[in-house]
C-alpha cells in the first residue's frame, strides 16, 4: 500500500522552499515600489499555509520511500508546485484565468518556455524575475534541488534521483545521494553566474543579465524582452549564449569531471559528447548554406544566426535571434529535427537526448550486420561499456512512448481546429520542452494565448510528461502501480 503520509510531508516541505523562492520576488518587488508587492505577499502566505497542511497530513510517518511512493512524489511535487506557483501571476493580474496563469508556470518549471503573455516588456520586474525563477529551479529538478540542500528529506534515496533526472543512464558521482546533488548543482551555479558575467561584460544590464544567464543555463528560454536576445542586436551576447547554452546542454556530471577532476581526454572522448557536437555543427552547417543561398545572408551573419538556432533547439532553450519562421523550409527540418534530438543525458536539456540516439544507431548497425552474419555476437557499446539489454528494452519503448505521444497529441489538436503544421511542430515543441515552434502563426516570436483552453491543458499534461521523461507520468495510470503488493 502506498505511503501518502510521507509524501504529503516532503510537499509540505517543498512547498516552504517555494514560498521563500517568492519571498526573493518580494523583496525585489518592495525595492522597487511596484504594483505585484501585494500579489507576492499573499502568494506566500498561501503558500506557507499549503505547507503547513502537508506537513500536518504526514505527521508522525517516519518510514522511507519506497519506489512507487517516488514516482508519484515527483510527479505530484510538479503539479503542486506549478499550482501554487501560478498565483503571483493571478492575483498580480498579469494572466487573468487560471488556465493560462498554470500553463505559464508548468511551461517554466518545465524549462518549456512556451508563454501565453504576449508583451512582456510591460511586466513588473518582479513578476519577470518569478518566471526566470521557476525555469531556474526546474532546470535541474524541483526534489534534486531540495535533496542539494536538505539531503534528510528524502533519506538520500535514489529511486527520487532516478524518478527526476534525464536520459537513460543516471551516473552518480558519490555514494551519497546529497553529495553527488549539491556537487551538480555546483557546476550548475558556477555556469550561471559565469554567464551571467559575460552577458554583463557584452553589454546587459544587470537585471537582464541575471534573468537571461539563469533562463540560459536552465536551458528554458523565458525572456525579459519580446524579441527574447535578438532586441540586443550584439553579436557577443549572442555568442556568449551559444557556449553557455552548449555547455548547459552537456552532461553536468562529464562537466564535473573535467572541471574538478582534470580529466579533459575523457571529456574529448566521450561517445556522446562527440555525438552531440557533431550534430550541432552539422546542422549549423546545412543551415547556413541554406541561409546564404535562399535567405540572402551574409555568412558572417548566417554562421552566427544558424549556430545560435541550432544550439537553442538541440538543447531546448528556445531562446532566439532571428525569426526562424521565415527561413526556407528546409531549415525546418534541420531545427525539427534539432528538437527532438535534444542535448546530453543528465544535462538541463529535454528531448530525446543524444546517448539514446547514439545506442539506437549502434542497434541499428548491429541488425544490419546481422543479417550477414546471423550468428555473430554484436554487442552495443558505448565509451567502451557494454549497454545490456534491458537498457535497449528500454531505449526502443522510450522512443515508442515518445513517438506516440506526440503523435496522439498532433491528432487531438488537429480535432480542435488547429492546423497541422502548428499541431506537429507544438507537439514535438512541448514534449521536448523545447517551447517556440516554427510555424509563422505561432513562430518563436509569437505566443501561445491563441491556442484553446482544452489544448492548452493537453499541452500542460506533454510538457510535464517531456520533463519526467513519459514513464514517471505513465506509470501512475497503470493499475498494477495502485495495486498492494
Amino acid at each position: 500500500m502506498i505511503n501518502f503520509k510521507i509524501i504529503y510531508k516532503i510537499i509540505g516541505t517543498l512547498l516552504f522552499i517555494e514560498a521563500a523562492m517568492m519571498m526573493w520576488c518580494l523583496g525585489l518587488s518592495i525595492y522597487l515600489h511596484e504594483k505585484d508587492m501585494l500579489a507576492f505577499l499573499i502568494s506566500i502566505a498561501v503558500t506557507v499555509l499549503g505547507g503547513v497542511g502537508f506537513r500536518r497530513l504526514g505527521r508522525g510517518d517516519d518510514r522511507t520511500l519506497g519506489r512507487r511512493e517516488a514516482y508519484l512524489l515527483v510527479t505530484l511535487t510538479w503539479i503542486i508546485f506549478s499550482l501554487f506557483g501560478s498565483l503571483p501571476f493571478m492575483l498580480s493580474g498579469t494572466i487573468t484565468n487560471f488556465t493560462d496563469a498554470y500553463f505559464e508556470t508548468i511551461s517554466g518549471f518545465t524549462t518549456t518556455g512556451c508563454s501565453i503573455i504576449d508583451d512582456v516588456e510591460v511586466l513588473p520586474h518582479a513578476t519577470l524575475f518569478w518566471r526566470t525563477m521557476t525555469q531556474w529551479i526546474g532546470g535541474l529538478g524541483i526534489v534534486f534541488f531540495t535533496i542539494a540542500i536538505i539531503p534528510s528529506l528524502v533519506g538520500g534515496n535514489v529511486k527520487v534521483f532516478s524518478a527526476e533526472a534525464t536520459g537513460p543512464i543516471r551516473a552518480k558521482m558519490h555514494p551519497r545521494l546529497g553529495t553527488t546533488a549539491k556537487w551538480i548543482w555546483s557546476i550548475y551555479f558556477l555556469l550561471t553566474i559565469g554567464c551571467a558575467a559575460c552577458y554583463y561584460l557584452a553589454g546587459m544590464g544587470l537585471f537582464d543579465c541575471l534573468n537571461y544567464a539563469m533562463t540560459t543555463t536552465a536551458t528554458g528560454g523565458f525572456s525579459t524582452h519580446n524579441a527574447s536576445t535578438g532586441y540586443f542586436h550584439n553579436p557577443y551576447i549572442d555568442y556568449t549564449a551559444i557556449v553557455f547554452m552548449f555547455l548547459s546542454g552537456t552532461s553536468f556530471t562529464l562537466l564535473y569531471t573535467t572541471l574538478f577532476k582534470g580529466r579533459i581526454r575523457q571529456f574529448v572522448k566521450n561517445t556522446e559528447f562527440r555525438f552531440y557536437l557533431f550534430a550541432v555543427l552539422g546542422a549549423a552547417l546545412l543551415i547556413t548554406i541554406v541561409l546564404c543561398h535562399e535567405n540572402g545572408y551574409h555568412p558572417i551573419d548566417a554562421i552566427r544566426v544558424s549556430l545560435f538556432q541550432v544550439t537553442s533547439m538541440i538543447t531546448t532553450t528556445g531562446i532566439f535571434n532571428d525569426d526562424a519562421a521565415k527561413w526556407h523550409h528546409i531549415t525546418w527540418v534541420i531545427l525539427s529535427f534539432c528538437m527532438f534530438l535534444g542535448g546530453c543525458s543528465g544535462s538541463t536539456s529535454g528531448g530525446f537526448k543524444s546517448i539514446r540516439m547514439v545506442m539506437l544507431l549502434n542497434i541499428l548497425r548491429n541488425e544490419i550486420k546481422r543479417i550477414l552474419h546471423p550468428r555473430a555476437v554484436l554487442p552495443v557499446k558505448v565509451n567502451d561499456n557494454t549497454i545490456s539489454y534491458s537498457y535497449q528494452v528500454s531505449l526502443l519503448a522510450f522512443f515508442t512512448a515518445y513517438t506516440l505521444l506526440c503523435l496522439i497529441t498532433y491528432f487531438c489538436m488537429i480535432l480542435t481546429g488547429v492546423d497541422s503544421t502548428n499541431s506537429i511542430t507544438i507537439a514535438l515543441s512541448c514534449a521536448s520542452n523545447v517551447g517556440p515552434t516554427l510555424s509563422l502563426d505561432i513562430g518563436p516570436s509569437m505566443s501561445w494565448a491563441v491556442l484553446p483552453a482544452t489544448v492548452k491543458w493537453l499541452l500542460s499534461l506533454l510538457m510535464l510528461m517531456g520533463r519526467l521523461e513519459i514513464f514517471t507520468v505513465v506509470v501512475l495510470f497503470t493499475t498494477s502501480f495502485w495495486k498492494e503488493n
